[in-house]
């Protein structure tokens, strides 16, 4: 079965990637990382964005000496959460940088957009598209 996409899963140092371009940019930053230009290479970061929303429900429930009241917590809405696919140090600078490899295709997703948006908003972080 052909994924959304048209992208090809492929392997790369053991490390199921979703596309070629992903795995080769992990092969690419790899030998940054062994040349001493970045450190701290990690893979699928995950940063949350927006907390889940807790609600409140209000239960009667039956007790023999009478009724109580009884409060209830459950979750509202998920949080929301933004997966990076790389997340590295930059030797030189030491600043840290937030890499999303990208099809022409899924730049134009508009969930990706708008959490790319709130990444810089909320964050400070200024997702690199490759």
């Amino acid at each position: 079965m052909k994924s959304k996409y048209h992208n090809t899963p492929v392997w790369r140092d053991g490390i199921k990637f979703q596309s070629k371009k992903e795995g080769d940019y992990y092969l690419y930053l790899k030998q940054l990382v062994k040349e001493g230009k970045i450190s701290n290479l990690r893979m699928q970061v995950e940063y949350e964005l927006l907390p889940k929303v807790i609600g409140e429900k209000i239960k009667v429930k039956q007790l023999k000496s009478g009724t109580k009241e009884v409060k209830c917590q459950y979750v509202k809405q998920k949080a929301t959460h933004y997966l990076a696919d790389f997340v590295y140090t930059v030797n030189e600078t030491g600043e840290e940088k937030v890499i999303d490899v990208k099809s022409s295709a899924t730049k134009k997703k508009e969930s990706y957009r708008l959490k790319k948006k709130m990444m810089l908003a909320l964050k400070g972080i200024d997702i690199i598209e490759v």
